[in-house]
């Protein structure tokens, strides 16, 4: 898991059996489970709003994609340009 053999958690066992004592250490077990499960849940949940984020994100570029498409094609056949026209001439006053 973290690069922890056997030796190592036998020993890190000992020293929490010394420092709390018999009656602590099965409370103690309970609420170290219990955080690492409240961490793993809560990464989790990041991990979905990164990835929900991360797709809205290519959804919009994609249809950024789609909309300079779709102003080339119009550009290139020239119906495009006769629209801006149009703006143009309607806010200038139809000069």
């Amino acid at each position: 898991m973290f690069g922890l053999g056997l030796p190592e958690l036998i020993v890190i066992f000992v020293i929490a059996l010394l420092v709390f004592g018999p009656k602590k250490l099965p409370e103690l077990g309970k609420s170290l489970g219990r955080a690492m499960a409240e961490f793993k849940k809560a990464s989790q949940e990041f991990q979905e709003s990164v990835q929900e984020e991360m797709k809205q994100v290519e959804d919009t570029a994609e249809l950024e994609k789609i909309k300079q498409a779709a102003r080339l094609e119009t550009d290139k056949t020239g119906e495009g340009k006769d629209i801006e026209k149009e703006k143009n001439d309607h806010v200038n006053g139809g000069a």
